[in-house]
């Protein structure tokens, strides 16, 4: 999948670094949220009711300022593909994150974009070197450090973010591709109001309840995160060069141990963070060589 971009100005990196760096942010604390909320609502409906929050607060956006358009020929199956992704990756992760400490499922999603690299190579057969091909491997070690398995702190759980892990690849490469006449508040929009559905499906499977007043205050507030996280996320994918913008998606492990240690006094052990740093090496040198091979073309 290629697009053609003009030169990137320092400008523009600068946005995308910021806005990738704000993104994370808001991804942990809107994780954060989810967390305080799991332990007494159902995961169905606190994904449906924090996803219809979020939506309602992206038309109400629209509503004010306008941007909730589609151009005349919008790239269906792109948005199809791009919404199906979303619709499993919310399902998958959050179904991990509220059995998981924060930053054990942080570090296990920062697997993307070593897993981007080797889709890249699988499924759109580009070359790719056996740098890069050994920087996957370190960081398919770095993952084994982080979740354990065989081991009596293996949580399977860790399988479910693996599997949101495929999803995620599969959104951003989409998100790649779509043109920029899709608005960025469009997109926005199709991911929070399709992962309604993600918990709506685990409705048969559960008994939901009436949110009690801090519940639908962590859910509004996870909500405002998720829109912010959202919008900022497509920001960062289109602004800038990824090479030089991707690699700050590392900053949301630190802001999710900060997190663990502040709310659930958690923090990695000595082989999980052995494991971080090597899966968070590994991916900084693939987004490193990519930046290099484009540099060379």
């Amino acid at each position: 999948m290629t697009t053609n971009r003009p030169a990137t100005t320092r400008s523009a990196n600068i946005t995308g670094i910021a806005a990738m760096l704000a993104s994370m942010a808001a991804f942990i604390a809107n994780d954060t949220c989810v967390k305080l909320i799991g332990e007494t609502l159902p995961l169905g409906e606190l994904i449906a009711l924090r996803n219809s929050a979020a939506t309602l607060y992206i038309l109400l956006f629209a509503a004010i300022f306008g941007g909730l358009t589609l151009p005349k020929n919008p790239p269906k199956r792109l948005l199809g593909l791009r919404l199906m992704a979303e619709f499993f990756s919310t399902l998958f992760f959050l179904s991990g994150l509220v059995l998981l400490p924060i930053a054990d499922a942080t570090a296990i999603g920062q697997f993307t974009p070593i897993a981007i690299t080797a889709a890249a190579a699988i499924f759109l057969k580009e070359h790719v070197g056996w740098r890069r091909w050994l920087a996957t491997v370190f960081g398919l070690i770095g993952v084994l450090l982080i979740i354990k398995p065989g081991t009596a702190s293996y949580s399977p759980a860790a399988l479910l973010i693996l599997a949101a892990v495929a999803f995620i690849v599969l959104r951003d490469l989409a998100t790649r591709a779509i043109s920029r006449e899709v608005p960025t508040l469009t997109l926005t929009a199709m991911s929070a109001s399709v992962s309604i559905f993600s918990g709506v499906v685990l409705w048969p499977f559960e008994t939901w309840i009436v949110p009690t007043a801090y519940q639908a205050g962590l859910l509004m507030l996870a909500a405002f995160f998720l829109t912010i996280a959202y919008a900022l996320i497509v920001i960062a994918m289109r602004h800038g060069d990824v090479g030089i913008v991707s690699p700050f998606r590392y900053a949301v492990i630190v802001f999710a141990i900060i997190s663990g240690w502040i709310f659930w006094d958690a923090l990695p052990d000595p082989f999980q963070t052995a494991g971080i740093i090597i899966l968070s090496v590994a991916g900084l040198y693939t987004l490193h060589r990519e930046r290099q091979l484009h540099k060379a073309q």
